[in-house]
C-alpha cells in the first residue's frame, strides 16, 4: 500500500469512528435522561453542549492551548533554524507558514494546533530546538505540518470536546442521583428501575470508553503524520533519528497537561501518569519503537 492510499484509508476510518462517536454521545445522553425520568431532555442537552463547546474550541482552542503551555512567540534571530525549516517545509507542502511559538523547557517535544492551515500554529520546546540536528528538526516540523495539512488539529479538538461532553453528562447524572434528582414513574416503575441501573453503569464506563476512543484516534493520527512527514521531506531517517533522541529523553514536560498531552509528537509525561500495565491502554501515542520501525521500512 502506498503512502497516499494509506493516508486516505486512515482518514476514512477516522471519519467512521467520529460518526460512531457522535452517535455514542447522543445515545449516552438519551439513556441517562431516561434513567433519571427526564425523557429526551438530556439528549438535547448533550447536543447543545457539544455545539457550544465545539464553537468555542474551534475559534479559541489554539489560544487556550498556548496559554496552558506558557508558550512565547518565536524570535527569528534567536530561533533561526526553527523559522527557516518551517518556512521551507511550508512552501514544499503548499501551506501558509504557520505562526511559531516556543516553550522554554529543556524537555524535548513539539506540537501543532489551529483550526485550519490559515490559522495554524507550530510550537516547539527549547530542548528540541537545541538538541536536534537540522535534518532531524525537519522531520519533526514536517510531522507537525502534516497534522495541519491533514486537518488533524481540527479533528482532535472536536474529539476532545466530545470526550468532555461525555464526562460532563456522566458527572451531571451522578450528581442528580446524589441530590435526589431521579423522577420515579409509578406507571412504568419496572422499566424505570432497569433504565436507572443501565444509566449508573453507563455513567461509570462511558467516560472511560470515550477516552479510549480519543486515544485510539490520537495514536492513529501519529502514524499518519509520520508517514506524511517522510513523504514531504523524502528523508524518513531524519524523523526516525529525531524519535530515537526523543525516546531517550526522560524529562517530563512540565507545561503539558492531560488536556494537551495528545497534541505532542511524543508522550510528554514519559509514561509516568499510569502504572506500567495500564500505560499501553491509556497511552496518548503509539510506541516510539513501532514508529521508528515503520519509518525505516519506507
Amino acid at each position: 500500500m502506498s503512502i497516499n492510499s494509506q493516508i486516505q484509508s486512515n482518514k476514512t476510518k477516522t471519519y467512521v469512528i467520529m460518526t460512531f462517536f457522535v452517535v455514542f454521545v447522543v445515545l449516552a445522553g438519551y439513556v441517562l435522561g431516561q434513567a433519571l425520568g427526564y425523557g429526551n431532555s438530556w439528549m438535547f442537552i448533550a447536543v447543545f453542549f457539544s455545539v457550544i463547546s465545539s464553537f468555542v474550541s474551534y475559534y479559541w482552542g489554539d489560544k487556550l492551548v498556548l496559554a496552558m503551555s506558557r508558550a512565547r512567540p518565536a524570535d527569528r534571530k534567536r530561533d533561526f533554524d526553527f523559522f527557516t525549516v518551517a518556512e521551507n517545509l511550508a512552501i514544499a507542502a503548499g501551506l501558509p507558514k504557520p505562526k511559531l511559538y516556543v516553550i522554554d523547557d529543556t524537555a524535548m517535544n513539539a506540537f501543532a494546533t489551529g483550526r485550519d492551515p490559515e490559522h495554524a500554529i507550530v510550537c516547539a520546546t527549547t530542548g528540541i530546538l537545541s538538541r536536534l540536528e537540522r535534518r532531524e528538526l525537519e522531520g519533526v516540523i514536517a510531522h507537525e505540518l502534516s497534522h495541519i495539512k491533514n486537518f488533524d488539529t481540527r479533528l482532535m479538538a472536536v474529539v476532545a470536546i466530545l470526550v468532555g461532553t461525555v464526562a460532563f453528562l456522566a458527572d451531571m447524572f451522578m450528581r442528580s442521583l446524589w441530590w435526589g434528582g431521579h423522577r420515579d414513574r409509578d406507571n412504568n416503575r419496572g422499566l424505570g428501575q432497569i433504565m436507572l441501573i443501565v444509566g449508573i453503569v453507563l455513567a461509570i464506563i462511558t467516560p472511560i470508553l470515550a477516552t479510549l476512543i480519543q486515544l485510539a484516534i490520537s495514536r492513529r493520527r501519529e502514524f499518519l503524520a509520520d508517514a506524511s512527514s517522510a513523504h514531504l521531506t523524502r528523508y524518513p531517517e531524519g524523523l526516525a533519528r529525531a524519535l530515537e533522541k526523543l525516546g531517550q529523553d526522560k524529562e517530563v514536560l512540565e507545561a503539558a497537561t492531560n488536556a494537551t498531552a495528545h497534541l505532542y509528537i511524543t508522550n510528554p509525561f514519559k509514561g509516568k501518569q499510569f502504572a506500567a500495565w495500564f500505560s499501553g491502554l491509556f497511552d496518548t501515542h503509539p510506541p516510539i519503537a513501532e514508529r521508528i520501525k515503520m519509518l525505516r521500512s519506507m
